[in-house]
């Protein structure tokens, strides 16, 4: 094969380098402006991606802190004019009938007689508190005499049932001045009726607040542990009974009696 001198061969490369230059010189505008468009693009997308990625993990991370670092806060209650109140405890009904709480029968075997002729009892505390108060009133002057100590529910039905009759009494009315059996405070062997041995013509009447001897009571009644049960307007809506007082000088017999403050009334008639 006949060599090509140096100098051809030179030309020759220096035609081909013009030809591929001018070729990619001939590259259309519109091209270029298409390539631009799809650059500014993906960069767009791409930085959007990473933002969103990286905004997610901030939030993710501030969720688990406030949940392992601040305990969800208890909610608010609404103080508004409308509804200023907390929301009452639910109420205890507690048994009564008109008014008159249920009490048992005090053991025969607790009760110690409190008059001469042992007909009259109360519970052992209660007496000897009674006793002691009768002897400090009769070095006053003061007698103080005692009416009816524990009855016994047989006792109550008489004087609430068979009384009821003969007055003319529908249950209401009696039960303002007379407890249903099962329902009297004489049956716990706390409580006394008192009447004045130097006017018993106020014996169980109103008029009993009248005498010496309420008065000596009113004062005096407290330091052996003895309280009126039943004073005006009393939240049971018994009748006023300036002679009846109960003994609330120990536990048990603190219970007995205040146990009960809501009352809710079941009617008989």
């Amino acid at each position: 094969m006949e060599e090509i001198p140096t100098a051809l061969r030179d030309k020759s490369k220096q035609s081909k380098g013009k030809n591929k230059w001018s070729k990619r010189k001939n590259i259309s505008p519109d091209k270029i402006v298409i390539w631009l468009i799809v650059g500014l693009l993906t960069v767009f997308v791409v930085s959007t991606i990473v933002r969103l990625v990286e905004n997610n993990g901030s939030n993710s991370s501030v969720v688990v802190r406030e949940t392992e670092n601040n305990p969800p806060s208890p909610p608010k209650i609404d103080i508004s004019e409308n509804n200023n109140q907390l929301p009452e405890p639910p109420r205890e009904i507690v048994d009564n009938i008109l008014g008159h709480l249920a009490y048992e029968e005090a053991p025969l075997e607790e009760l110690r007689p409190i008059t001469a002729d042992g007909r009259i009892k109360l519970r052992a505390k209660a007496a000897e508190k009674y006793n002691q108060m009768v002897a400090d009133a009769r070095s006053q002057g003061i007698i103080l005499v005692a009416i009816s100590g524990f009855r016994a529910v047989s006792e109550q039905e008489y004087l609430f049932f068979e009384v009821k009759e003969q007055r003319n009494q529908i249950a209401s009315q009696r039960a303002e001045v007379s407890a249903p059996p099962g329902y009297s405070e004489h049956h716990t062997g706390y409580a006394v009726d008192i009447g004045d041995g130097n006017n018993p013509d106020s014996n169980l009447q109103e008029s009993f607040e009248n005498t010496p001897a309420y008065d000596w009571l009113d004062r005096n009644a407290p330091r052996y542990s003895f309280e009126l049960s039943f004073p005006r307007d009393n939240v049971q809506g018994i009748s006023y009974e300036p002679w009846h007082w109960r003994f609330v000088g120990d536990s048990h017999s603190l219970k007995t009696f205040y146990k009960a403050r809501e009352l809710q009334s079941n009617p008989l008639d």
